[in-house]
């Protein structure tokens, strides 16, 4: 029977439709549960996540070893792998050089064919290798055992040819790969990749490398963008539109068109300032003797301001906030004195969102 608004059943229809929806919903998530390939996707993730906190449990003396290698060196960290593990090298060697260790890819088999000679005495080695007996690896090793330079071993295998002649060993947990055949590197090459991101982060934390630092190896992109400062973007000396305090508006606003901020400053006679001129004052005091009166008299007094070291993105999000209605431009200041002014094109451009 069809409900009809009104109808005595209404009540009864609605927890029946209800019902039938929670029913189908759980029979969704029944088919998906039962899905063969999720199912295998999740057993792939519960196998690697497994692994991880076994690597995290085995950490021990060895890992400060590695760090302390590194931590000495005068020169880089020169990582190698072959294959999967190379791929995983590469990825580590980009880590650790952004993040404050000098690091570099060599490829094992382009080493054995001169690449040697990009490895110096200043330099630590990193071989990466699942089962410890690549044989692409066996020059390196041999390079670093002649010239003394430290191995850090990243190996499955504690008792292998890598394993044995590393100086600092870090073992990877012996626990399956997520491939079904066993065969993939697929657990494995993500125990190693965690354990150079461990190294580089503790690294990190060791040289006391921040955010600054960062951006200077980081330039580019959004991430790069988010940690641009203020001092980087805003217009300093005659690019700043000031006048002093008692400026007549017809000055004024030759001032704010010449400088195109659409604003203009007001300084008090210590150069200080002290208010700030928009359109929106503009709007505010229309009339015949606009231009006959002076800033005093339409300036907004005690504007918005930022500090030169504060991030970029610290002054979007100011003028961006509806508290302060739609500002499009902050001066910045230090101790009461103009030094700048920043505009929110000049976020925009500089790729801050």
């Amino acid at each position: 029977m069809e409900c009809q608004p009104g109808h005595k059943h209404i009540g009864k229809c609605n927890q029946t439709t209800d019902r039938l929806m929670t029913i189908s919903k759980e029979a969704v998530t029944a088919r998906v549960d039962e899905n063969p390939d999720i199912v295998a996707a999740r057993k792939v993730l519960k196998t690697e996540a497994e692994a991880l906190l076994q690597l995290q449990d085995d950490l021990d003396a060895e890992f400060v070893k590695a760090l302390d290698y590194i931590f000495a060196a005068k020169g880089r960290v020169i990582v190698s792998g072959m294959g999967k593990s190379g791929h995983i090298g590469n990825k580590i060697a980009a880590t650790l050089a952004s993040t404050g260790t000098p690091a570099q890819f060599v490829h094992p088999a382009e080493a054995s064919h001169g690449d040697l000679g990009m490895i110096t005495n200043n330099d630590v080695v990193l071989c990466l290798s699942n089962s410890g007996g690549t044989k692409e690896l066996s020059d390196i090793i041999a390079y670093t055992r002649r010239f003394n330079i430290p191995l850090i071993a990243i190996v499955g295998k504690a008792d292998s040819t890598l394993g044995r002649r590393a100086d600092a060993l870090l073992l990877l947990p012996d626990v399956p790969e997520a491939c079904p055949m066993g065969l993939a590197p697929t657990t494995s090459t993500t125990v190693t990749l965690a354990l150079g991101d461990a190294l580089a982060v503790a690294l990190l934390a060791r040289r006391g490398f921040n955010a600054e630092k960062y951006r200077v190896f980081h330039p580019g992109g959004k991430l790069g963008g988010s940690l641009v400062k203020v001092e980087d973007l805003m217009h300093t000396g005659d690019a700043m539109p000031l006048v002093p305090e008692g400026t007549p508006m017809s000055e004024a606003l030759i001032e704010i068109s010449a400088k195109s901020f659409g604003c203009v400053g007001i300084l008090s006679s210590e150069q200080a300032l002290i208010g700030i001129i928009t359109d929106g004052d503009l709007r505010r005091h229309m009339g015949a003797d606009l231009l006959e009166k002076s800033v005093s008299e339409v300036m907004t007094r005690n504007p918005q301001t930022i500090r030169p070291t504060a991030l970029a993105g610290e002054a979007l999000a100011q003028m961006n906030s509806t508290g302060f209605n739609g500002i499009t431009c902050l001066f910045v200041v230090e101790n009461g004195i103009p030094i700048g002014v920043i505009s929110v094109h000049d976020c925009l451009r500089s790729g801050v969102v």
